[in-house]
């Protein structure tokens, strides 16, 4: 894996409850389009497709990479689909870095999505097996239970959650592609709203969002030739963990720690707050902001909602956090991840418009996925490693 590889085009839908406009692999192509008009590129430049989704009962469509090469110029080219979950948009981003990292290909068009409208992903969570029961709960009853043990382990006031679904929402408002875009976000107006999982109320978790995330990978030659900055590739790792197993942390999950290590470790980052300028991290729950401060290792077990607290992650703070406005603004499941990789490449290409970070030249992009036992990673960088 010696080979440079860089993002030298991304393309993403603007993201929104419905897109009954398009069909499924419209919704592809569109996204398809943008990353290669960023890229200065057509279809026949690239050499291979890589696509990823989450859970195929999400949507009810199985196997749908098969009939979607057409749509992403992919016939007669080598096509692959990758699945982690819910951090599937960050696993599908690594896969495809590494068919040219290990020199493969030369440009490799990924793409993300998922079509929520058409689905029901609620219903998909708790289908009943044998011998259990539906709770009907969906994502949020799962990891509320996690959000209460990391309070009470913590001492976190109640309100730290309020502050990331301000914070975020804020932030979205800077970002055209963003799904909920709420003018006047407040934390009166968050606390006013209705408790789903306690203490998860409806303005903290993220919507239902159809849409997709593309990008071009290109290696070092490729590259060159780019008509926009690249975002070169500095690490990308993946871990997962059994959903079970005795002594399992789920509030820190080992998982996490150690991929966070190993791309840490590619990239020569020894303190992550001080060396990382803006990170895209996933946080469909607004309380996953600290949980997940401390878990990549920007501060010590039981100090992420102090920095919450103090501003650290807002975008004019020193470790700005989802300056796009994160999962908690658009959340088409399949391409949350690779949405979160892309908008940390768009910052070190200082491509990211009005949210963009000034000065950032090195991001971190992240993705969970499952039961929080599904990691991916990448960090990107404005220098070439």
């Amino acid at each position: 894996m010696s080979n440079p590889c860089a993002v030298i085009g991304v393309g993403q839908t603007a993201y929104k409850t419905k897109r009954p406009d398009v069909s499924m692999a419209g919704l592809l192509r569109e996204a398809a389009r943008r990353a290669l008009e960023d890229a200065g590129l057509t279809w026949t430049d690239i050499d291979a497709v890589v696509i990823g989704k989450a859970p195929d009962l999400f949507e009810g469509v199985m196997t749908p990479e098969g009939y979607l090469a057409d749509a992403l110029g992919a016939a007669g080219k080598p096509i692959m689909r990758v699945h982690t979950a819910g951090s599937v948009g960050g696993s599908t981003a690594n896969v495809a870095a590494s068919l040219v990292q290990s020199g493969v290909h030369d440009r490799v068009l990924t793409v993300a999505w998922e079509k929520q409208s058409e689905s029901n992903a609620t219903w998909a969570l708790t289908v009943s097996g044998p011998y259990t029961t539906s709770l009907v709960v969906g994502a949020g009853g799962y990891f509320a239970p996690h959000i209460r043990a990391y309070m009470r382990r913590s001492g976190a006031p109640d309100h730290i959650g309020t502050l990331v679904a301000v914070k975020d929402r804020q932030n979205a408002l800077k970002n055209p592609y963003a799904h909920l875009k709420i003018p006047g976000i407040s934390r009166e107006m968050v606390e006013s709203t209705p408790m789903l999982w306690e203490p998860i109320r409806y303005l903290e978790t993220c919507p239902s969002s159809d849409g997709a995330c593309a990008m071009v990978l290109a290696s070092e030659d490729a590259a060159r030739k780019a008509p926009n900055p690249p975002a070169w590739v500095h690490g990308t790792a993946m871990r997962s963990e059994p959903i079970f197993f005795a002594g399992r942390d789920t509030v820190n999950p080992r998982g996490g720690i150690d991929c966070a290590a190993d791309v840490y470790r590619q990239a020569g980052i020894t303190d992550p707050r001080r060396e990382i300028d803006v990170a895209e991290v996933y946080v469909p729950f607004s309380w996953y902001e600290p949980m997940w401060l401390e878990n990549l290792g920007f501060c010590g077990e039981g100090e992420g909602w102090k920095l919450t607290e103090a501003g650290a992650t807002a975008l004019d703070g020193d470790i700005p956090w989802n300056a796009s406005g994160g999962v908690l603004s658009s959340n088409p499941i399949g391409a949350s991840g690779m949405i979160r990789f892309a908008e940390a490449a768009l910052q070190v290409r200082g491509m990211a418009g009005e949210h963009q970070v000034d000065g950032a030249r090195r991001a971190l992009g992240h993705a969970y996925g499952g039961g929080a036992q599904f990691f991916a990673m990448w960090i990107v960088g404005s220098d070439k490693p």
